[in-house]
């Protein structure tokens, strides 16, 4: 596992930020070069099957050591890093032995703070790795690929760790709702397989939310504001009526757990027409659709109040609760729950606040849960991860394919 720091190290230097609005696959230049080097380094470990296709797909396996029947089984990260914060010359720094306090970020006024972040309570004595203050780390998923790529690795200088046939891939665009898009379920070959893309120690997390997106279209009515008298209707302030009747106690900064929210994510304004676009997410089919209806009530209830100008919503279904997909295969879990526990890990089972490839391939035919990287803060200047969390991810990557081998022993 010696070369697992330097390779993250290594992996967060390629600037591969997907861009939403870029509707091809990779969305983003940097996502092909970096996809590019995995392969080469894949193909460097001698690997089976190794493969990259024209949307960047990245795909091997190592063969199964044991002379029995073992299923094959998965890994997956996703290489695209978020579009919240810029992934471009990231500087990542290491701090040692953690003991506490703030730790400054670069040379501004940035800091990392356990008043903001009180989980750094619990990390002291660890080795960070944090950003300069001024991108995100990229941690989300490098660390997972990383990861995958320590543990075999690992497994290939000892072959007296018994295990199946181990299914790698790397997937583009997984943070703007695409990684699954183009995956070849069949090609890949596992029966079953995990995604690397959690965060703290310990998470094993098969439930997700219910996701849809609605765009909120507010039409207005344009005027030169010089002979505007009686005449304009400006949309954003129509826009800016409806965010304000929304509840405010179902923002994601109210909730936790097994709530859900309706999330304003993203606004573009103009006179003559103003779009809102809301993230809807609800852990229970039947709780999405009473958001939905709530919103679409909303709608209505603008409208009638409005003399001029008019609102319309359209609504789009994202992805499922990976549980129905995953809980008729509860061994999945065990393993996984067994192998942290002998990595002397705490399982940490909890709900996914968000989505993962592992949702929608899930119900593509691959039962896939989602395992800890040793990361935090996500999608920001914040994001840190944990030098040992890192390693106990690897380990329990190793773990988990020495488990299936054994319980398929005969």
């Amino acid at each position: 596992m010696e070369n697992l720091v330097e390779r993250f190290l290594r992996y967060v230097t390629f600037d591969t930020q997907s861009k939403p609005k870029n509707h091809h696959c990779p969305s983003s230049t940097g996502q092909k070069v970096f996809a590019k080097a995995l392969y080469e380094e894949l193909c460097e470990f001698g690997l089976s099957d190794t493969s990259i296709d024209d949307r960047c797909y990245v795909m091997a396996k190592l063969k199964s050591n044991v002379p029995y029947d073992v299923p094959a089984i998965g890994f997956i990260s996703h290489m695209d890093t978020a579009p919240d914060a810029s992934g471009k010359n990231v500087k990542p720094q290491i701090v040692e032995n953690y003991q506490g306090g703030d730790i400054a970020l670069g040379k501004g006024d940035e800091v990392l703070s356990p008043i903001q972040y009180p989980e750094l309570h619990t990390l002291h004595g660890c080795n960070l790795i944090t950003t300069d203050g001024t991108t995100l780390l990229g941690s989300d998923d490098k660390a997972g690929i990383a990861e995958i790529m320590s543990a075999i690795q690992f497994l290939q200088a000892h072959p007296e760790i018994p295990h199946g046939d181990i299914c790698i891939g790397f997937t583009p665009d997984e943070e703007i709702g695409r990684g699954a898009n183009h995956f070849d379920v069949e090609k890949f070959g596992a029966q079953w397989a995990y995604t690397v893309d959690g965060g703290p120690v310990g998470e094993l997390e098969y439930e997700n939310f219910n996701g849809s997106t609605a765009q909120v279209i507010c039409n207005g009515v344009s005027v030169h504001p010089g002979t505007a008298k009686g005449k304009l209707v400006n949309s954003m302030y129509i826009a800016a009526q409806f965010i304000e009747q929304m509840p405010t106690e179902m923002r994601p900064e109210q909730t936790q757990g097994y709530e859900g929210f309706i999330h304003l994510t993203a606004a573009k304004m103009g006179v003559a027409k103003s779009e809102l676009t809301y993230f809807i997410r609800d852990f229970e089919t039947q709780g999405l659709a009473d958001k939905k209806a709530l919103l679409e009530q909303k709608v209505a209830e603008l409208n009638k109040s409005l003399r001029k100008g008019s609102v319309e919503v359209t609504i789009t279904d994202s992805y499922q609760n990976m549980r129905e997909k995953i809980e008729p295969y509860p061994h999945i879990i065990e393993i996984a729950k067994l192998a942290m526990e002998e990595c002397d890990v705490e399982p940490l089972i909890k709900p996914v606040r968000g989505g993962t490839d592992g949702a929608r391939l899930s119900f593509m035919g691959l039962p896939c849960p989602n395992i800890f990287t040793g990361g935090y803060n996500f999608h920001g200047i914040h994001e840190f991860a944990t030098i040992e969390g890192m390693e106990q991810a690897a380990k329990v990557i190793v773990k988990i394919a020495e488990k299936t081998a054994l319980r398929y022993q005969s």
